[in-house]
């Protein structure tokens, strides 16, 4: 089982950037496909990206094509997610999930290990 820390979310006025970052202990990362997820309040969870267990494959929403980068680094055991020209839409609390599938999927019901979550807030 492995355990997901979610960290790096705060309130940055749109058009700026934030770097969230998601360390993984219990087990190693690299066994993963990673996946982040958003949910505002009242609407349900999202899909943001994901990435595959070597970092080669992405798949990213719509919503945040071009504007958010999801990366890796299993030395780290740490995946990231750089999101760039935000949005007051982007506002929502950020969950980092792990899938022990090998395949990349972006329906946060296919993965099995969860982190607390980060907000992050846009203002306009």
């Amino acid at each position: 089982q492995v355990q997901l820390v979610e960290s790096g979310g705060g309130l940055v006025q749109a058009g700026g950037s934030l770097r969230l970052s998601c360390a993984a202990s219990g087990r190693t990362l690299s066994t993963y496909v990673m996946g982040w997820f958003r949910q505002a309040p009242g609407k349900e969870r999202e899909s943001v990206a994901t990435i595959s267990r070597l970092g080669g494959t992405t798949y990213y929403a719509d919503s945040v094509k071009g504007r958010f980068t999801i990366s890796r680094d299993n030395a780290k055991n740490t995946v990231y997610l750089q999101m760039n020209s935000l949005k007051p839409e982007d506002t929502a609390v950020y969950y980092c999930a792990a899938r022990r599938d090998t395949t990349l999927t972006l329906i946060p019901g296919s993965y099995d290990y969860w982190g607390q979550g980060t907000q992050v807030t846009v203002s306009s």
